[in-house]
């Protein structure tokens, strides 16, 4: 089993930027996709997708709303995915977590895709 603590969330003024982290720990990280989700305050709008990369980087998959504005990487060595975030807007404000999924070889966009997940991170964006 593997476990993930995500970090890097906080308060930002619109058009800023911040930088989210998933380390993991316990089995490799290598053999997993990865993927970002994130939850609105607004609970009718469920855990969404914005970002996913497969286990050798080759495959990234973005959310529209996200697409030029978010960036996914991982580094393998370090056992932690990454996401970039740049001009963030009032309607990124959300919950992020990040998921493992065994499809290693895709960046899965569907929730049921993924098997673990970390506790998630607050990003709040301020207009």
């Amino acid at each position: 089993q593997v476990r993930f603590v995500e970090s890097g969330g906080g308060l930002v003024q619109a058009g800023g930027s911040l930088r989210l982290s998933c380390a993991a720990s316990g089995r490799t990280f290598g053999i997993y996709a990865v993927g970002w989700f994130r939850q609105a305050p607004d609970p009718d709008k469920g855990r969404e997708f914005v970002a996913a990369i497969s286990w050798d980087s080759r495959t990234t998959n973005y959310a529209d709303s996200v697409k030029d504005r978010f960036a996914i990487s991982r580094d393998t060595a370090e056992n932690t995915v990454y996401l970039q975030m740049y001009n963030l807007k009032p309607e990124d404000t959300a919950v992020y977590y990040c998921g493992a999924s065994t499809d290693r070889g895709y960046a899965a966009t569907l929730r049921g895709s993924y098997t673990y997940w970390g506790l998630g991170t607050q990003v709040t964006v301020s207009s």
